[in-house]
């Protein structure tokens, strides 16, 4: 399996997908709380943050970390991107696999193990070919959209993409409901109706989530990562973060060096 040690708040430019064989496995994707159990994946996708705070020993199984373009080179086609729900920021990330096919699925990461660690170079055709075919296998069983799905799902999934992209810059409901033609008032209820959270709290988590990243895997200062955060104003940054984490960013940062 690879992991032996709690995985603090962290992100990757990569896609990291974790197959459980036996045991299980907790995992906080963003801030939604997971638990894999034998027989099932848990895609991580690219520039998601998320963090492993328990690590059970007994448990084996694979993780495999891919570029998004490797969808895209001989193959493959940029229509192929949106084939796959569990890539996606918006979609779900676990997919249950049928006993019948675990098998198809170990012997596909089997033979991209072997293509890396047996080889100097790997073959990126070769890693292509069967990346699509895990995807394929993976996606007979990976929970599918509605075709009913109601206009509130739909506007909360474009909602959670945006923000995602621009939580950086933007921190304000008004410029994510103009991005979407609709109202703000509109937007908070639809993506409360679906989520359980109204769209600012979706922002706010969202902002202290990139902070808690910034602060633990970086060495900025605390000016820097207001910066990042999207706040001009790093006393005003210092004030939100403690309003919502009871601790100031300084704080924060020396706990997780006692840690």
């Amino acid at each position: 399996m690879g992991l032996k040690h709690p995985v603090p708040p962290s992100k990757h430019s990569c896609h990291t997908l974790i197959f459980v064989s036996s045991g299980s496995h907790n995992i906080k994707i963003g801030y939604e709380d997971y638990k894999s159990v034998s027989n099932e994946i848990i895609v991580i996708p690219a520039g998601q943050i998320f963090s492993i705070d328990d690590i059970h020993t007994a448990q084996t199984g694979y993780i495999c970390q891919f570029h998004p373009d490797i969808l895209i080179r001989k193959y493959g086609s940029r229509e192929m991107l949106y084939e796959f729900d569990f890539l996606k920021i918006s979609g779900n990330p676990k997919v249950s696999v049928p006993q019948k096919d675990s098998a198809y699925i170990t012997s596909i990461l089997d033979r991209l193990e072997v293509e890396y660690t047996e080889n100097e170079t790997a073959d990126l055709n070769i890693v292509q070919s069967y990346l699509i075919t895990l995807f394929y296998e993976m996606n007979k069983n990976a929970v599918k959209t509605k075709q009913n799905i109601s206009a509130a799902s739909i506007l909360s999934n474009k909602f959670k993409e945006l923000i995602h992209a621009n939580i950086k810059s933007h921190h304000q409901v008004n410029y994510y409901a103009s991005l979407l033609h609709v109202s703000p008032n509109h937007l908070n209820k639809s993506v409360k109706s679906e989520t359980g959270k109204t769209a600012a709290k979706w922002i706010e988590e969202t902002v202290l989530l990139e902070a808690k990243y910034l602060l633990f895997q970086t060495a900025f200062s605390i000016s820097e990562i207001a910066i990042q955060s999207g706040f001009e104003d790093h006393s005003y940054f210092s004030r939100f973060f403690k309003k919502h984490e009871g601790i100031t960013p300084v704080q924060y940062r020396k706990l997780i060096d006692k840690s």
